[in-house]
């Protein structure tokens, strides 16, 4: 998934990217309310960590902007422990969940994990496309039964491109779902992983055409 975590203590931020992102997510990080809502209404998320206390707009004032624009996604809330009334106002608001810090990174990733299921059952845990299946749920790929070995980041590309199959990925774009928006990374390092993963999928079915100056497009072929 790609989550974006919403949190101006950038120690704790980054800590929380750098543990979403071991576990082969894409974790993006913003530190300031009013970035973040403008962040979320152009490029949305699959999920949002999301702090009730940042500078320019608060946590329940992006919560509104999403629920408000009608955007589903998932929202975990970091709170203080004095919080209280915020957390009931977030959760009338729509958030799906709340943590109060400090908390143990292990129940954040339990939390996300749960949402996601929810999250999957909305459009089916598990995907066909050519002769490949993706199972959302376990993260795993396979082909003819057989379960392919495929590198986490790799796996991050294969999901950006199958959630836009049909539509040109700019490598920036892909780029920032592997690493991170903000990583510091040149938009080339995505390509050897393309490259890896287009021969992994070339007797599947399955095609990764590269739009030359443009960036990626998943096709099905026929």
């Amino acid at each position: 998934m790609r989550i974006v975590i919403v949190e101006d203590n950038e120690t704790l931020a980054n800590a929380i990217a750098y543990r979403l992102r071991d576990r082969g997510h894409a974790a993006d990080v913003l530190t300031d309310g009013d970035a973040a809502d403008l962040y979320l209404e152009q490029e949305g998320a699959d999920l949002i960590v999301l702090d009730i206390n940042l500078p320019g707009r608060s946590g329940l004032e992006i919560l509104r902007s999403l629920r408000h624009r009608g955007d589903s996604a998932p929202v975990i809330l970091l709170t203080a422990r004095t919080e209280t009334s915020d957390r009931v106002s977030g959760l009338d608001m729509g958030a799906d969940d709340y943590l109060v810090k400090p908390f143990e990174m292990d129940e954040l990733e339990a939390r996300i994990r749960a949402l996601s299921r929810r999250k999957q059952l909305d459009y089916g845990a598990r995907e066909t496309v050519g002769d490949l299946e993706f199972d959302r749920t376990a993260r795993q790929v396979s082909a003819k039964g057989q379960v392919l070995d495929v590198p986490r980041r790799e796996m991050a590309v294969l999901e950006c491109l199958l959630e836009r199959r049909g539509r040109i990925v700019p490598k920036s774009q892909l780029t920032d779902y592997v690493y991170g928006v903000g990583a510091d990374v040149d938009d080339s390092a995505v390509e050897p992983h393309v490259s890896r993963l287009r021969k992994r999928l070339q007797n599947l079915g399955i095609r990764i055409k590269t739009a030359r100056g443009l960036g990626y497009l998943l096709e099905v072929q026929k």
